[in-house]
């Protein structure tokens, strides 16, 4: 494809994202490109580096651009983003040429509005802070208690463009050996600096055409998603239960510290996410999982209380964490959406934590920045259970990197860690003489399929 054709490629793609606000850009995109599938991979990630620039920079594109008159349109965004990212007015023009594939050229509305654009920068000082970070004025002060002065510099890194990150399949071979296979197909893996089993990329690269990813031997895996897993310090002795387990990405490491023994459940109310995890699971080597769904009126939780030696809740959550590969999220949410999410994460660790055995242990986490639902939501979950704890310092895995080994709970940011924003905190139930609470789970229900052969509940 050529630039203008690229261009007009990711003007339509950014009008399906805006026609349907409530839906995440990324399943936007990916609809998009299989209606399209003439679009070539190299154009696919062109396309996609426009759109997520704009979405990157929505709030001070909009800034820059508040003064015209009318809409403010996805061509005016995108020719917007090009110019504050160092284009020349001419080329932008020659862009919108009106010739085959390419946009039609700019009208004279258009134009007088993106001509004072060149030359300038995307950010200045000029704009409110919110603005200038990207983060929704309500959000403010919540964002100020977790970080205080460190704010900007923390909301700063949530703006560059995110690593890629993958966790090596220890079950089919050694981080070295993936390394050395991905070198073949001329991608230049680093290892992590905290995940044991963690691999860095550059940018956007096509990871799933490997033979690597192909075989099983690599997974793509957030760094600081690797070390929830890590800090859950599963076993293969131990019966392990993946509440909110989705598509099976935490389920796949946890199967691999636990190299393939014992017994794991992963449980999700979404029947399609648990679905996707089959093949996964398969691709992966995996047997010691089954699948659970939860839908309502089964005894499924009650029947298991105080039975499983681990219980990973990966809660749901407003996802700020993970702005700098999701910057549309920013948009979408809203203050109702907080107080919701408060309070289900509440629901979900209180039926979770009556499955974990006497002496056994939750490990909660999100990929949320916000104290209401990390920190805050552990203590208020303590006051209602006192016979949790936050496992003593010395109990925590040694697979955690020796400074976040020190810690019951961690936070990790971009700026700090290099990772996506985490929250994790591994609780400890206390082991007392009487009998497992019964959990007051009553309105959900189970289908129970196994993906492998393998014990069942």
């Amino acid at each position: 494809m050529t630039p203008a054709a690229r261009l007009s490629g990711a003007i339509d793609l950014l009008c399906a994202i805006q026609n349907a606000p409530r839906r995440p850009a990324d399943a936007t995109a990916n609809a998009f490109f299989r209606e399209r599938r003439y679009i070539g991979g190299g154009d696919r990630r062109a396309i996609s580096t426009i759109v997520w620039d704009v979405l990157r920079g929505w709030r001070r594109l909009q800034w820059h651009l508040k003064d015209i008159s009318g809409d403010i349109s996805p061509r005016l965004l995108c020719a917007a983003s090009l110019l504050l990212g160092g284009e020349t007015m001419e080329n932008v023009r020659k862009l919108f040429s009106g010739e085959r594939y390419a946009q039609k050229p700019l009208t004279s509305r258009e134009d007088m509005a993106l001509k004072g654009l060149e030359g300038k920068e995307l950010s200045t000082q000029k704009q409110p802070i919110a603005v200038r970070l990207e983060y929704p004025d309500w959000l403010d002060s919540a964002l100020r208690e977790t970080f205080g002065n460190r704010l900007p510099d923390e909301m700063e890194a949530m703006l560059g463009t995110p690593t890629l990150d993958l966790r090596v399949n220890l079950l089919k071979g050694s981080r070295e050996a993936a390394i050395r296979e991905l070198r073949r197909e001329s991608l230049q893996a680093e290892p992590t600096k905290l995940s044991p089993w963690g691999l860095r990329l550059d940018g956007r690269q096509p990871v799933t055409a490997t033979q690597a990813f192909k075989d099983g031997l690599v997974e793509i895996q957030d760094e600081g998603s690797q070390l929830v897993v890590a800090a859950a310090d599963a076993r293969g002795e131990h019966r392990v239960l993946d509440y909110c387990a989705g598509a099976g990405g935490k389920t796949l490491a946890l199967a691999m510290t636990m190299e393939n023994r014992g017994h794991i459940v992963a449980c999700d109310v979404h029947e399609k996410r648990l679905d996707g995890a089959v093949k996964r699971l398969r691709r992966a080597g995996v047997h010691n999982v089954e699948r659970h769904l939860l839908v309502s009126g089964d005894k499924w939780a009650k029947r298991r209380a105080g039975s499983f030696d681990r219980v990973l809740v990966d809660a749901p959550c407003s996802g700020t964490g993970t702005w700098r590969r999701n910057p549309d999220a920013r948009l979408r949410l809203t203050p109702e959406d907080i107080q919701e999410l408060v309070i289900k994460q509440a629901q979900i660790l209180d039926r979770a934590a009556s499955l974990v055995k006497p002496g056994g242990r939750m490990i909660y986490a999100t990929c949320s920045l916000l104290a209401c639902e990390n920190g805050q939501q552990i203590d208020a979950f303590l006051k209602r259970r006192t016979d949790f704890v936050r496992l003593p310092k010395a109990q925590m895995s040694e697979l955690l990197p020796a400074e976040l080994r020190n810690k019951a709970q961690f936070s990790l940011t971009p700026l700090r860690d290099g990772t996506d924003g985490f929250f994790a905190c591994v609780l400890e139930r206390v082991v007392a003489d009487v009998k497992p609470e019964e959990t007051t789970e009553t309105t959900e229900t189970a289908v129970t399929t196994p993906v492998a052969e393998g014990p069942s509940t």
